[in-house]
């Protein structure tokens, strides 16, 4: 059975993200989103938080499992017995960085692949540090986000 993660922040989920996924989901038996605990970054929103945002968008996805994990992406790639990592482009901007990481991750494990997805091309300028801005602003993030995660940032910035 051929098994996919798609690592992230998700903080939070975005269109872009889901549309991703989606692809994964056409290409592999099983994915796993895997929200990252702590990426060095200082989300909103709590790994539980994203988690249950994503699960309520992915229901109708019967190949796609939600959870978390710190640590080494590819220890945890191992230890779910992974064949790949999904990993999202949205821009030339975003290669360099996920180029750079796809080869330390061939190198810690050269067995897993790295396989980059490019989202639809009107989600290719969204990114969930750009959502958060808007929100934190007032501003309208329906055309970005699923309703309960725009929900979830307007309660999150009052």
């Amino acid at each position: 059975m051929r098994h996919c993660i798609y690592p992230g922040t998700f903080d939070p989920i975005t269109y872009g993200h889901l549309d991703v996924l989606s692809r994964a989901a056409r290409l592999f038996e099983r994915v796993t989103v895997a929200v990252a605990v702590s990426a060095g970054k200082e989300p909103l929103f709590t790994a539980a938080q994203r988690v249950e945002m994503i699960l309520a968008n992915v229901a109708e996805l019967g190949n796609v499992t939600v959870t978390t994990f710190d640590g080494l992406l590819v220890e945890f790639c191992m230890a779910q017995r992974a064949d790949a990592i999904i990993r999202g482009l949205r821009a030339l901007t975003d290669f360099e960085f996920e180029f750079n990481m796809a080869l330390m991750n061939r190198h810690l494990e050269p067995k897993l692949e790295t396989l980059f997805v490019m989202p639809n091309e009107q989600f290719s300028y969204t990114s969930s540090t750009l959502v958060k801005q808007v929100a934190k602003y007032g501003g309208n993030v329906e055309n970005f986000v699923p309703a309960n995660v725009a929900v979830a940032l307007k309660q999150a910035y009052a």
